[in-house]
């Protein structure tokens, strides 16, 4: 089943593949024929883990063409369809996306560490430069955490903003692959105070100032960091993403990152998926965050409990997750986790499907999505080939 599994993933970015980058997904709907900043950059981390030529330079390509449609503000666009007759370039629905000018950081320059191609990362300086200067101003109060607006990353659906703990650890991780090539005091300077308000404000019993000190005080710290806070007090989910990033990063202590690690694996193991849900535990039609939930879609509602981002489970988050259980040398449980990623992607034929009902195992979302094959060849690769980002 591995080495099956990892050829068919490798066969779907091949089809995704085009001139102009990849494809979100090799299905006919519309909005998932385009080349996406997080979608691309994700797939592009497997291409290099790969040592796949062809999708290697699919990564690149990618990365040019986020780069030639930059705003004059530095925002990088969420997603664009380039033809013949017209380009169309979104840089967000119904907010913003904040993370698309960390992927697109942290795409250039791991792709300049790969390769080994410093030109390549000088080649884009200023575009990079121009993102983090825009990152610096969505700070708004100049404290080191960027403020993001509900619907302004990739869980657009979902119900954090705010102080959202996943773009705080994209920043970190765009600003350390950039400074190993800059090598900016201002910068090492920058990510250790970026740091310090993580671990103040996101960590139980810390010392510091506190952004929001009564919400703090209230809040029932878990074994895990919770998703966001805000004006309005602390969202409590586990989001699986963010914790994997704060264990690929280092950030906390390691007796922290055993616990997440601990807690994730304790969630994965009573799902019949035996998959990481995205976020947990859903959001149910009686609860307090419902109506925020209900009302924060652009089309048709998707999040129901154990859907989408509701509780339903990415195999591309559960990559993630595996790189931060191998990060800990638990290789085992990596294994493990990748067999169960690779169950998920062969439902149907190998049909690679967006995200799973985690109570019901029924698929959810787009078929043929490039980064749920993604996911297969970085956990792989990583196992068999002890390839490794730079984080």
């Amino acid at each position: 089943m591995t080495n099956t599994a990892y050829q068919k993933a490798l066969e779907l970015l091949h089809r995704v593949a085009t001139p102009n980058g990849f494809l979100a997904s090799a299905e006919n709907t519309t909005n998932y024929q385009r080349v996406w900043a997080r979608d691309g950059v994700i797939c592009g981390l497997a291409a290099m883990a790969s040592g796949d030529n062809f999708l290697i330079e699919t990564f690149k390509n990618t990365l040019t063409t986020l780069a030639q449609h930059q705003h004059a503000l530095g925002t990088i666009p969420s997603n664009v369809a380039l033809s013949n007759t017209a380009n169309e370039v979104s840089y967000g629905g119904l907010a913003g996306r904040v993370d698309a000018v960390t992927w697109f950081i942290i795409g250039i320059c791991q792709y300049g560490l790969q390769k080994e191609d410093a030109d390549f990362v000088a080649k884009y300086s200023s575009h990079i430069e121009k993102g983090l200067t825009l990152l610096e101003s969505w700070e708004f109060n100049n404290k080191h955490l960027i403020y993001v607006p509900l619907s302004g990353n990739w869980a657009d659906e979902y119900i954090t903003d705010g102080y959202v703990l996943y773009d705080q650890l994209l920043r970190i991780w765009a600003l350390k692959s950039y400074n190993h090539f800059a090598k900016s005091e201002k910068i090492t300077e920058k990510i250790k105070s970026i740091t310090t308000q993580i671990e103040t404000n996101f960590f139980p019993n810390t010392a510091g100032e506190k952004y929001h000190e009564r919400a703090y005080n209230d809040m029932i710290f878990q074994s895990f960091a919770p998703c966001s806070f805000s004006p309005a007090g602390y969202k409590t989910q586990f989001d699986a993403f963010a914790n994997a990033l704060l264990v690929l990063l280092n950030i906390g202590s390691s007796k922290q990152h055993e616990d997440i690690l601990n807690y994730s694996k304790s969630i994965a193991e009573n799902t019949t998926l035996g998959l990481l849900p995205a976020f947990w535990p859903p959001i149910f039609q009686d609860d307090d965050d419902w109506n925020l939930l209900k009302n924060n879609c652009k089309y048709h509602f998707r999040n129901y409990p154990y859907e989408f981002h509701n509780g339903g489970s990415w195999p591309m988050v559960n990559g993630f997750w595996g790189l931060a259980m191998l990060a800990k040398e638990k290789s085992e449980q990596t294994a493990h986790l990748l067999e169960k990623i690779n169950q998920a992607n062969a439902i149907n034929g190998f049909s690679f499907y967006e995200n799973f009902n985690t109570k019901t195992q029924e698929p959810n979302g787009v078929a043929y999505c490039a980064w749920s094959a993604a996911a297969t060849i970085l956990v792989h690769q990583s196992l068999q080939t002890n390839f490794k980002l730079f984080f």
